[in-house]
């Protein structure tokens, strides 16, 4: 594709996209009427139509990013109260016990 074609390509939100599609999903219009009020190619709202139906699984499964990070989060403070708890027995070996007397 040109140069001059990337310049004058259009960009739309994902939520007017949602929106959109939503609306042809319902019926509440035709993708030609849908193309007429909104200026968008029938090819392209087909497209992002598509693209909807196959991925709304996806929306009740969690992304495994998501699912990755909170794991990783979670071995971070693991590994952060692993420490802590090192440093706290070491702590305690030179602090007397309560029962033993002081010298």
């Amino acid at each position: 594709m040109s140069e001059q074609k990337l310049k004058n390509r259009r960009s739309f939100s994902a939520e007017f996209k949602a929106k959109v599609t939503l609306e042809l999903i319902r019926g509440d219009m035709s993708l030609s009427q849908s193309s007429a009020k909104y200026s968008v190619k029938e090819s392209v709202l087909s497209r992002w139509k598509q693209e909807f139906l196959e991925r709304a699984a996806l929306v009740f499964a969690g992304s495994p990013s998501e699912q990755e990070l909170r794991v990783a989060e979670l071995e971070r403070k693991l590994r952060e109260q692993a420490l802590d708890l090192a440093i706290l027995k070491k702590a305690l070996l030179h602090f007397p016990s309560p029962s033993e007397p002081e010298q």
